[in-house]
């Protein structure tokens, strides 16, 4: 193994995304599908009360959608109850091949504290693909959890003013700070 492959991710922690998209249970069909479509995902992760209940997948969705009346669903009436788990320190390949056994393409690390379980961190098949096409370590600087991650206060006030853009465009009142 050459010096650039000895640091490349060889475990799920040096590799996963931290942070995980969510919705509520009582979140529209609709949303659901907006919110895997503008954040490029597999997967949402349907929490209540900062418990994860289960999970909504696309295949969820277009499952949904083939069977006609889909528009009155909520996460909660499509997602897979449950949510996948994998720890952190397993070596990828394992972690793939785990996927590949399960039939899963995200799989999530869970936090446990005061009694509430919540998802931290996935792996997805996005990941593993970006692994084999990276061509030196840099290009995978953004994952894992030594990646460099925006502060979310820092993340919040983009946002804000991201909105307060888009609403000057469609010609909506600036919000206030």
């Amino acid at each position: 193994m050459g010096e650039v492959d000895q640091m490349f991710p060889r475990y799920v922690r040096d590799l996963m995304t931290v942070g995980v998209a969510t919705c509520s249970p009582e979140t529209a069909i609709g949303e659901v599908a907006r919110q895997l479509l503008d954040g490029g995902l597999e997967s949402l992760v349907v929490l209540e009360d900062g418990h994860a209940l289960g999970v909504v997948t696309q295949k969820e969705v277009v499952r949904a959608f083939a069977r006609g009346d889909y528009r009155q669903l909520t996460a909660m009436d499509i997602m897979q109850e449950g949510v996948q788990q994998i720890p952190p320190d397993i070596p990828l390949s394992a972690a793939a091949q785990l996927m590949l056994d399960q039939g899963l393409r995200t799989v999530y690390l869970m936090h446990h504290a005061a009694g509430v379980s919540y998802p931290a961190a996935m792996l997805t098949y996005k990941h593993l693909l970006r692994l084999v096409a990276a061509q030196d370590v840099a290009q995978l600087g953004d994952l894992g959890i030594h990646a460099q991650r925006e502060k979310p206060l820092d993340g919040f006030l983009r946002r804000r003013e991201a909105q307060r853009d888009k609403n000057k465009e469609g010609g909506l009142p600036a919000t206030k700070p």
